[in-house]
């Protein structure tokens, strides 16, 4: 068939290839390694061997293994097999799974499709034009795979698949289930629970039933369905996350929030108590109940420790022996139900009796009982469904298995558990003395109890009595056919609960130290062995056991072992209503036996249950997991989960975004959203600090780059600048957006940052342009553009450089971090020449209320005459009272107009000497010719007609050197020019003259709409 002869020509040209490359291999490692081959170049980057067909290269699957490292490289399906389905050759890819791959995975090859560029390249061959390959993990960025700590340590263990142990639905989820729910309790608290609360209300618990305060006659196989409810929901609800997606091997934290509380899976080992506790109860004690207890425990937790690190094969294997140990002993206690010796009838045991069943069908609690006390106990019981979950790294198909496994496991638990309560109810009594001699010897018509119908006198128990199901926990034991087969069933049901513990919590812990979330743990990360054992991870969830078992108060450490299983479950069913909520497209379950609102009753049920178990246990569990909550928040780790937070947030934002444009803008909401021209945002630091001051948790800050040049290098400039400049400003705590954007010069650029960046409402109204220090060496045309369109100008004479930093120019070093540093008390003067709607007053309030500014004080300069300058104080200070605007001091200045000194006046004319155009001393027609080619040149004419505005700017100096010259930071009102009046080179020679040996001055123009309003 021609899929045959396909598969038959790629692997000849597979052979061709290894034999070919074989003498290049050996230089060219590396590239081999990358297994990056160009098409229409006719020969491989990674060996020796040319193959071209139409412009295709084919390489097949198989053609480059190399010691277990993973390759990326094209793969066109061959020339054959696109000329029968399109008619042509193409090296376009189609639609296959290898192209999705993560680059750490298992299970297969990741396959690079060709980039635009690179089909746009092969099509543009005949002109010459070549695109550079592209690095070979680009495409990993976007799933938040590769590029980040994460992703790098998943990498770098690359196990070889053969020898790999990988276990099924059955082996890998559901007998570990089994084994974890199946704990101690069923054979030994089992019985007891029955007693207190009833058939009914037992079930009632377990199934999670709702009801009253007051319970009706009748109630008791009701204590197993409320933890069965709890569980049940969050087996769905892990169901539904592990079925999102394919699981990667060695990462056993699909679940990512519960990852934190599994580790302390280990405090189950504590479990084996009970055991010791059991045997103390029939006189086998060693030392005292205490040593024995520790002794037990110890030697216990040092043989799992031994068939943990033997690997996950020999501990599959021991699991299955604990599970038919575990489930003989269960037959054997449904055995001894049927065998009713008279030798066990004075203990309460009389088989099956309708007289039994009715009187334990209703609770009877005793001692200050009730229904939420006998629930704490119980729920324990119904923990351990994330057992096949916890190892999804070792799952041969994760996403079948574990909801198989699990939901299996909770149906088969339960039944189990409410037979058993039926079972025990049905066949023992409450109360039994396990004296011989308690027989009736004639039979009574007025018995009020099952006992006493069946002949037995206990009514001495209302003192103390030691059998029945309210006084005795070897009711099971006593029950069974042969005893010291429930004897191993709890030794089985321990050491299944604590070995499962004990492997789970390491694997987990290692996913945990691989995402580098807490860097001190790293050094658990590393994994041995073909199966990437933790090895560091056991040894250290032994030393933990071992502390615990040590301490050997199973009362103290049980209820904080069921509220991190409870808040693991709180946490699981909550991610699964918030990635619900979120709608992200990339949360697609395969099973959809789900609902949002249900996992959400769930999360909410587990915080209840919470409480219901152990107060104190809940809100150590709630600061525990607050506090971890907030170290991650706070630290911000580079690791990127494509969590449902991040979905939630950017529905969030779109949702409110939208929102807002259907609001008009008011006055009383105005804040500064400023387009700030950096440039590369690291090269102008100190304008960057400067304006984030002021609209930190304010207002938005977007950092324009103009790219010019030849548009094809630009583009790929532009996306690999918005990555990196945005992790810069978010590495640098900067609240603020990067935008690029391509032009062929300066101006078009600033015009299109100004009408297409932001969003809505959330665009910028200001814009931001640093002083440009040697514009007098600069092209004249340039600084034309810069002045062509702009709000707002920021001036700082060597404080501000458009040029990268040079660490080693100290004065520059300085000046770059001044914005950073905590001001200290000093002044903010604000020259408010003009108004300008309040924006040159509103931006000094707003860096007053940022915690580096906060010391500063407000000083306020404007202009008046002489005779009237109380009078100007006066408004102005009422003026500013009913802004509500806080300052120190206001200056009116009576002698703006008065003319500067002769020295300051030659230094600027000496300043603009070589702009002038000079046309008196040119002829007519040269002159026109140069200010046609120059339209920046200062004329004549045009320095007599702005002579006054010439000399305020520089007289304006003097008096700033005078009144400001110790201020942290002049803002100013900045002076306009008529357009098309105001040659460039005058403008700029105005700016310079004005701010010339100054503090960092900022000037400022308002577009004369108020910004400020004293109305509520």
């Amino acid at each position: 068939s021609s899929i045959n002869i396909l598969w038959k020509f790629r692997y000849s040209f597979g052979n061709e290839l290894h034999a070919g490359g074989e003498g290049g291999a050996a230089g060219k490692g590396s590239e081999e390694a990358k297994g990056r081959f160009r098409p229409g170049g006719g020969s491989s980057e990674g060996g020796n061997v040319s193959f071209q067909n139409g412009g295709d290269t084919v390489l097949s699957e198989g053609s480059l293994h190399s010691g277990g490292h993973h390759h990326y490289y094209y793969d066109t399906h061959t020339n054959t097999y696109y000329l029968r389905t399109f008619g042509h050759n193409t090296m376009d890819a189609v639609p296959r799974i290898d192209h999705y791959r993560h680059t750490a995975a298992d299970l297969g090859e990741k396959l690079i499709r060709p980039s635009l560029a690179e089909l746009h390249d092969e099509l543009d061959k005949v002109s010459g034009r070549r695109v550079p390959a592209r690095p070979p993990l680009a495409d990993g960025y976007a799933n938040g795979e590769e590029g980040t700590p994460a992703g790098e340590a998943a990498a770098t263990y690359t196990p070889d698949s053969k020898g790999v142990v990988k276990f099924g639905w059955i082996k890998g989820v559901l007998v570990r289930c089994m084994l974890n729910i199946w704990g101690v309790m069923l054979f030994i608290r089992l019985s007891w629970i029955v007693g207190q609360a009833g058939i009914d209300l037992y079930v009632l618990i377990l199934l999670n039933v709702h009801f009253s305060s007051s319970f009706p006659k009748g109630l008791s196989v009701l204590v197993i369905a409320m933890a069965t409810v709890v569980t049940t929901i969050t087996g769905l609800s892990t169901s539904a996350i592990a079925t999102n997606g394919f699981v990667r091997g060695g990462k056993a934290t699909f679940v990512n929030l519960s990852k934190y509380f599994d580790f302390l899976d280990c405090t189950n080992l504590s479990l084996t108590l009970e055991c010791a506790f059991a045997n103390s109860e029939n006189g086998t004690l060693m030392i005292d109940e205490m040593n024995d207890i520790r002794i037990i425990g110890a030697i216990t937790v040092v043989i799992l420790l031994g068939i943990s690190v033997a690997g996950m094969e020999w501990e599959a294997k021991a699991q299955i022996v604990l599970l038919v140990i575990l489930i003989v002993a269960i037959g054997d206690f449904v055995i001894g139900t049927f065998i009713p010796l008279d030798s066990k009838k004075p203990k309460g045991f009389f088989g099956y009796k309708a007289e039994i069943f009715a009187e334990n069908f209703g609770p009877d609690f005793r001692n200050e009982e009730t229904f939420f006390s006998v629930f704490a106990i119980f729920f324990p019981a119904a923990t351990g469904i994330l057992a096949g979950a916890n190892i999804s790294g070792d799952l041969a198909d994760p996403q079948s298995a574990i909801p198989k496994g699990t939901l299996l496991a909770i149906l088969i638990t339960t039944l189990v558990y409410i037979g058993i309560a039926v079972s025990v109810g049905s066949c023992v009594v409450r109360d039994a003395t396990g004296n011989v001699n308690s027989t009736f010897i004639t039979e009574l018509t007025n018995c009020t109890t099952a006992a006493c119908k069946l002949n037995y006198d206990f009514s001495s128990c209302q003192t103390e009595c030691h059998y029945g199901l309210m006084n005795n926990f070897q009711v099971m034991s006593m029950v069974s056919g042969f005893a010291p087969l429930i004897s191993a069933g709890i030794f089985s049901a321990t050491l299944s609960s604590a070995l499962a513990s004990l492997v789970s919590a390491p694997k987990i812990f290692q996913a945990l130290c691989k995402d580098n979330i807490y860097p001190g743990f790293l050094m658990f990360a590393k994994g041995y062995g073909k199966n990437n054992e933790p090895l560091r991870g056991y040894l250290l969830t032994f030393l933990i056991a071992l502390g615990f078992i040590l301490i050997a108060e199973l009362n103290v450490i049980a209820p904080i072992i069921s509220n991190f299983f409870l808040a693991s479950y709180a946490l699981i069913n909550f991610s699964v209503f918030h990635a619900s909520l979120a709608k992200s497209p990339g949360w697609r379950p395969a099973f959809k036996y789900y609902n949002m609102w249900i996992s959400l009753v769930g999360a909410i049920l587990c915080c209840i249950v919470m409480f219901v178990i152990n107060w104190w246990a809940a809100l150590l569990t709630y600061v525990i997991v607050l506090g971890l909550y907030i170290y991650v928040t706070y630290k911000k780790p580079d690791v990127n989960w494509g969590s449902s937070t991040q979905a939630l947030t950017y529905l969030n934002a779109l949702q409110h975004s939208i929102r807002l444009s259907g609001v008009e803008d008011h006055v009383k909401n105005f804040r500064p959203q400023c387009l700030i021209m950096t440039g590369a945002p690291n090269s102008r630091p100190a304008l960057l600090h400067l304006v984030h001051a002021f609209t930190k948790n304010v207002g938005l800050m977007i950092c324009g780059h103009v790219h010019m040049g030849p548009r094809r290098q630009a583009v790929k400039e532009l996306s690999t600048d918005l990555a990196k400049y945005q992790r810069w400003l978010i590495k640098n705590k900067m609240k603020a957006f990067y935008a690029p954007v391509h032009a062929e010069d300066l101006r078009d650029g600033g015009q299109y940052l100004m009408q297409a960046a932001g969003l809505g409402r959330m665009r910028p109204n200001t814009l931001v342009v640093g002083f440009k220090k040697n514009w007098r060496q600069a092209d004249m045309r340039d600084i034309t553009v810069l002045l062509s369109n702009g709000e707002e100008e920021g001036k700082g004479g060597s404080k501000r450089t458009s040029s990268p930093l040079n660490l080693a120019d100290q004065r520059l070093l300085d000046a770059s971090t001044q914005f950073q540093k905590k001001q200290g008390k000093s002044n903010i003067d604000v020259w408010w020449l003009f108004d300008d709607g309040g924006l040159t007053l509103l931006i000094p309030y707003l860096l007053t209320t940022k915690k580096k500014w906060k010391d500063c004080k407000i000083r306020v300069f404007i202009g008046g005459k002489i005779n009237r300058i109380d009078h100007d104080r006066r408004a102005m200070a009422t003026l500013l009272s009913k802004f509500r605007i806080d300052f120190s001091d206001i200056m009116v200045l009576g002698d703006i107009n008065t003319k500067p000194k002769k020295e300051n006046i030659a230094a600027f004319e000496e300043m603009i000497e070589p702009f002038r155009l000079h046309e008196e001393d040119k002829e007519q027609e040269a002159a026109d010719k140069m200010k046609e080619d120059e339209p920046w040149r200062i004329t004549d004419n045009e320095l007599e007609l702005y002579k006054t505005k010439t000399y305020r700017q520089i007289r304006l100096n003097e008096l700033l050197k005078e009144h400001s010259s110790t201020a942290n930071i002049i803002v100013m009102s900045l002076p306009v020019a008529r357009k098309g009046a105001v040659s460039s080179a005058l403008y700029m020679a105005w700016l310079e003259a004005l701010s010339k040996d100054l503090p960092p001055i900022l000037l400022v123009r308002g577009n004369h709409q108020s910004v400020l309003t004293f109305y509520s």
